[in-house]
């Protein structure tokens, strides 16, 4: 009976690939199989697609009434198996693979079943930068064409370089193995050019699938709309998949893109638009009543692979709410400084300055470029992983500034080869090398570090077969990774920024300014795989935009675990809004993408904030001192109860009136950058809590020190008799600052220090369990006393210096309790005056012209 039960079930799900499951039950009901056997077919395929629902990666937030078709790979199947078998061939590891398979699967399940009668899908796809979306995206048509999605329009970026190289990577996964079952509307060398009869590629007569890779651009996209409305007839039984590749670009809020889009799925009866983007920002801002882009239908978040670099990987994050800052990583040390003093030395302060602008080989570009040399010569001495190695110089979007660098790296890269054997040199190579061989070690990634003598004799070749490469709109000279091993450095703008994968990467020069996060995220050409160089790889950029990137991993880290979120709490597309914090010099994205965002609303509670960034001057020190003795000493006075520990170095004061803590709030001076401690807004968000919630009327105040030693120099007097000995925290490495980062305050057991019972290894999660139970309405202000100096320990020496403060710091950390019913909101939308900031913006000039 279950060898039957199988060979109706395969007969079911070859049924599938003609019908809906509807229809398909239908078709066995025409083949007389018993009811009893339907019934056990329909639970099995049900089985079948809640095992596809609830996959544990990748996530995704779906409409409630999407039904799951789709069951995974076919033995029928041909576009997917040859695909897997290009995989293989390349060197993918069976878990990558399938970790593809998997993800894919997930997304197809999501589309409309090819043979309904009428459908319009949008979703959204949010992967990381350079982690292999081309690979997911060309998975899922192959999956969708074995399953019968006939048309497949993929919008490859704004530039003729992605369109290229998206076009060559279809060609090679998907038409070269099966050439007999597709039809190509587009080339290597060309963009969309309209053909006379149109119908012929969609009639009953053509069994092929159709595939078009173009720009968004307007005037080829005008002309596909128009060319697709010629075949209007022919289309009403064409399934279509439209992939919008870098789906924030262009596409979202643009006079001249959007619409085209939008006029090509009007031309598809039955079409799926699945938009795929390492920067979705834009995307989730669309208005979801108007009839536009907005992912109504599935939002996925595909897992980070292993083995990729990612933002955080390489600039650390901060501390989300509920993580302990203790948990979370400073990063690697790959990133070098570019000082203030060289941005003007390599590239224009100013748009009239870039016509006839001369950069200069600075000292630390020259290590830079240097070191991508060395770099390379140790590669061949390894042997193995990626055969291409690129160095980025990104300073400038305009193409005068790109070709400005030509003549000075060749100058240097030729003059290098000259002095490659002087004793002086050597020294000063050597050097350079075994710095940075110390400061990230082999062995952590696995590799065994190459010595400078072994790599000494590869570098006459490397600088031999090393190109510069102006790579930009008007160039003519482009990156080519088809025809043998590259080495090259690559000087850029737009061109290198979006999609286009920079094939063995290796170090980047980079100190673009940019106002947006989309924008300064894709940037990021570093981000991806090293294989057998992941110790290697090395950043020179600004502080401030290191800083970015800090503050970018930390939205992108909480974008993401929102969607995780909303997937556990039963939410779709259009009842869900991922919160994207704000920065004080970055916008979200531009302007006119942000047009239908609402105003943030600021809720507390449950919250731990604390300050991050202080000024390291006396004045601004001694007042925020004076602050916290005024707290203390009124907190002795008013408190209910007093817990003394000096030998823990902790002093609570319970049931303190919260006035006394607003007070504080008040004359406290949190630094403009902790965007988190706005005094106003928490002020407001206690005062409501009390007056509309009966919450937050009585407050801990607790001190957390170091226990007291017989040193009195090593103290920290707040009132008399409540001294700690101060604790140490070193800022961050980032030199062309007034101010300090100090990144983590709070511990996690700090949370608790005024819980009964017994707190120690207590998680998170049990903190905040124990704090509903025990202070279900008491807010916790706790005061620290850093010490002035603040050496670093040796261990994080590499990316920690001393505090080096005028005067004792005092930091503030504070813990919100979990409301009861509903939390209060305060509102406030935070804007920079980007007025006097020569900022250079994406440029979408080529999105107009002609193709």
């Amino acid at each position: 009976m279950n060898d039957e039960l199988d060979d109706i079930y395969e007969t079911f799900r070859t049924l599938l690939d003609g019908f809906t499951p509807v229809e398909a039950v239908k078709r066995l009901e025409t083949m007389r199989v018993p009811s009893h056997i339907i019934q056990q077919i329909r639970e099995r395929h049900e089985q079948q697609t809640i095992q596809i629902r609830e996959l544990e990666e990748p996530r995704s937030v779906v409409l409630g009434n999407r039904d799951t078709w789709y069951t995974g790979p076919s033995p029928r199947d041909k576009c997917w198996p040859a695909m897997v078998g290009l995989l293989q061939k390349s060197g993918w590891s069976e878990a990558s693979i399938a970790g593809v398979d998997g993800a894919s699967t997930r997304i197809v399940s999501l589309l409309s079943h090819p043979k309904e009668k009428k459908f319009s899908t949008k979703g959204l796809v949010v992967g990381y930068v350079q982690s292999g979306k081309t690979t997911n995206f060309t998975a899922v048509m192959a999956k969708a064409a074995d399953r019968g999605y006939k048309l497949f329009i993929v919008l490859a970026g704004i530039h003729n370089g992605l369109r290229r190289q998206t076009q060559a990577r279809l060609v090679e996964q998907l038409i070269g193995p099966n050439p007999t079952l597709w039809s190509q509307l587009t080339d290597l060398d060309h963009d969309f050019v309209p053909t006379a009869n149109a119908a012929s590629f969609f009639g009953k007569s053509n069994k092929t699938h159709v595939l078009c890779v173009v720009k968004k651009n307007a005037t080829v996209l005008r002309k596909f709309a128009k060319w697709l409305d010629s075949a209007s007839a022919y289309l009403q039984d064409c399934p279509a998949l439209v992939i919008d590749d870098e789906a924030d670009q262009a596409t979202v809020a643009t006079k001249t893109i959007n619409p085209r889009i939008r006029e090509i799925l009007d031309c598809l009866p039955k079409s799926a638009y699945v938009g795929y983007t390492a920067s979705p920002f834009a995307n989730l801002l669309i208005d979801p009543s108007n009839d536009d882009l907005y992912p109504r239908d599935f939002v996925v978040n595909l897992p980070k692979p292993e083995g990729h670099f990612g933002t955080e990987v390489l600039f650390g994050r901060y501390a989300l709410d509920g993580e302990d800052p203790e948990d979370v990583d400073d990063g690697y040390d790959m990133i070098r400084e570019v000082p203030a003093e060289d941005i003007d030395r390599v590239r224009p302060a100013s748009r009239a300055d870039a016509d006839g602008f001369v950069p200069e080989i600075t000292a630390t570009l020259q290590k830079a470029i240097r070191y991508f040399w060395m770099a390379t010569a140790a590669r061949r001495v390894r042997g193995t992983g990626n055969p291409h190695n690129t160095m980025l110089i990104h300073t400038s979007v305009r193409t005068a500034v790109h070709n400005s660098f030509r003549v000075p790296l060749e100058r240097l890269r030729d003059g290098l080869k000259a002095q490659v054997a002087d004793s002086k040199v050597v020294r000063e190579l050597r050097e350079l090398w075994d710095s940075e061989m110390s400061r990230v070690p082999s062995a952590e990634f696995g590799e065994v570090a190459v010595d400078f003598d072994e790599l000494l004799p590869h570098l006459p070749g490397v600088l031999d077969a090393c190109r510069i490469v102006m790579d930009n709109s008007s160039s003519e000279d482009r990156l080519d990774y088809e025809n043998g091993p590259v080495v090259a450095i690559a000087v850029g703008g737009n061109t290198l920024s979006r999609g286009l994968t920079l094939e063995g990467l290796s170090v980047s020069y980079f100190v673009r300014s940019v106002s947006a996060y989309d924008t300064l995220l894709q940037m990021g050409r570093w981000f991806g795989y090293r294989d057998g160089y992941a110790d290697l790889p090395r950043i020179w950029m600004t502080n401030e935009l290191s800083e970015w990137f800090r503050h970018l991993a930390t939205v992108e880290t909480e974008m993401r675990r929102d969607i995780d979120i909303y997937m556990t709490e039963d939410k779709d597309p259009l009842t869900f809004a991922v919160r994207l914090r704000t920065h004080p010099v970055l916008r979200v994205t531009q302007a006119a993408k942000m047009k239908d965002a609402v105003k943030a609303a600021s809720s507390y509670g449950g919250q731990r904030v604390q300050t991050r960034y202080f000024r390291t001057d006396a004045d601004w020190l001694l007042s925020n001192q004076a602050a916290a003795k005024r707290l203390v000493a009124r907190a002795v006075q008013h408190s209910a109860r007093r817990d003394e520990r000096p030998a823990e170095g902790r002093y609570v004061f319970r049931g303190v009136p919260y006035d006394v803590v607003v007070d504080f709030l008040q004359q406290y001076r949190f630094h403009e950058e902790s965007l988190e401690c706005n005094s106003k807004l928490l002020t407001q968000y206690i005062e409501k809590r009390v007056l509309t919630a009966g919450a937050l009327g009585r407050w801990n105040i607790a001190i957390v020190g170091n226990p007291v030693s017989d040193d009195p120099r090593e103290s920290f007097e707040f009132a008399p008799g409540v001294a700690v000995r101060r604790i140490i925290r070193a800022r961050l490495k980032v030199s062309d600052r007034d101010y300090a980062d100090i990144k983590t305050l709070m511990s996690r057991r700090d949370a608790a220090v005024d819980l009964s019972g017994q707190t120690s290894g207590m998680d998170e999660k049990k903190i905040k369990s124990e704090r509903q139970k025990q202070l279900p309405d008491t807010g916790l202000l706790v005061l620290y006393p850093i010490d002035k100096v603040s050496e670093p320990p040796p261990r994080v020496k590499q990316r920690r210096e001393r505090l080096d403060a005028e005067e004792h710091v005092i930091g503030v950390g504070i813990v919100f309790p979990q409301p009861r019913g509903e939390d209060s909101q305060v509102v406030e939308w935070i804007s920079a005056d980007l007025s006097g900031v020569e900022i250079e913006e994406e440029d979408l000039s080529l999105v107009e012209g002609e193709g």
